[in-house]
């Protein structure tokens, strides 16, 4: 676990905003090509389904998923999904607070960050207006069609959740549906409290979803079973868009397993660590810290 000290920031006006777009950032050492619009068309429509590529210039490619359709008051339009030219990667954004929670590649992530000197971006457009299971599968068929169009990427940064992945775990994974989002687009992160023996586990990246992220302030139980307590319990909240209400209870842990034998009380409260968001806080019982 890391040693550095951070300084709370619940102000913080750089994070990403609830329902808003889903950004990529695919690292490479060396600069590449954009693919050419019928190699792109093909891989997007084997992904995706339904493409219609309306836009190409020497900065961008933009696709509309004529399967997702987004809603507004004004009408109806395509799900847009826009692809970047390759250009320099300096890291600007990504400090140490951020690295401190890389979990998926911390053997590698200083190295990728030092050794990869291009990016290209992508990212959806007016996908916030979908339903939250809809946008999941969307967006993940998006990353893996990327995946396989740029087979020179070394890692993936999501944006939206400050993950980084190595690319070929992004090709390899066995994950099936929209649990596949949780695995991309959705970090579990880990703080202990300086000068106490409290911790903090939360999530960042549901809000995209316009989903709460989850919050557990507890001492005395294996970190490892709260962080897989977390996950599980984004999955269920995706699969059922959300149906814990304020002081409703969840299946606690039990040697390292959820249990129905223990119930722990959901509220909804702000978040204690940034980015500012609303988080589903999840009293652990005999193992809580804090105030309730």
């Amino acid at each position: 676990m890391s040693e550095q000290v951070f300084q709370q920031d619940p102000d913080d006006k750089k994070a990403p905003q609830p329902g808003g777009p889903y950004l990529v950032q695919m690292l490479f050492k060396e600069p590449v090509p954009m693919p050419d619009k019928e190699s792109m068309t093909a891989v997007m429509q084997r992904h995706i389904g339904a493409v219609e590529c309306f836009g190409r210039d020497k900065k961008m490619t933009g696709f509309s998923a004529l399967d997702h359709i987004a809603e507004f008051k004004e009408g109806k339009a395509p799900v847009q999904l826009m692809v970047m030219d390759c250009i320099e990667f300096t890291g600007k954004g990504i400090d140490a607070f951020l690295m401190s929670q890389m979990w998926d590649c911390r053997k590698d992530r200083e190295r990728i960050l030092r050794e990869c000197r291009y990016q290209v971006v992508a990212t959806d457009m007016l996908a916030g207006a979908l339903p939250a299971l809809e946008r999941t599968n969307l967006d993940a068929d998006f990353v893996e069609a990327l995946a396989e169009l740029y087979p020179a990427c070394e890692a993936f940064f999501f944006q939206n959740c400050g993950k980084l992945l190595l690319a070929e775990d992004v090709r390899s994974h066995q994950i099936e549906g929209a649990d596949r989002f949780i695995r991309f687009g959705v970090n579990v992160r880990f703080f202990n409290i300086q000068g106490t023996e409290d911790k903090i586990i939360d999530t960042v990246g549901m809000s995209t979803l316009l989903l709460p992220d989850l919050q557990y302030h507890f001492r005395g139980m294996n970190p490892n079973w709260v962080v897989n307590h977390a996950y599980n319990v984004a999955s269920y909240l995706l699969e059922y868009d959300n149906p814990i209400q304020d002081g409703e209870t969840i299946d606690g842990v039990a040697d390292g397993q959820m249990s129905q034998e223990i119930q722990w009380v959901c509220r909804y409260e702000d978040a204690l660590i940034q980015p500012p968001r609303a988080v589903l806080d999840i009293n652990m019982g005999e193992y809580a810290s804090g105030r309730r």
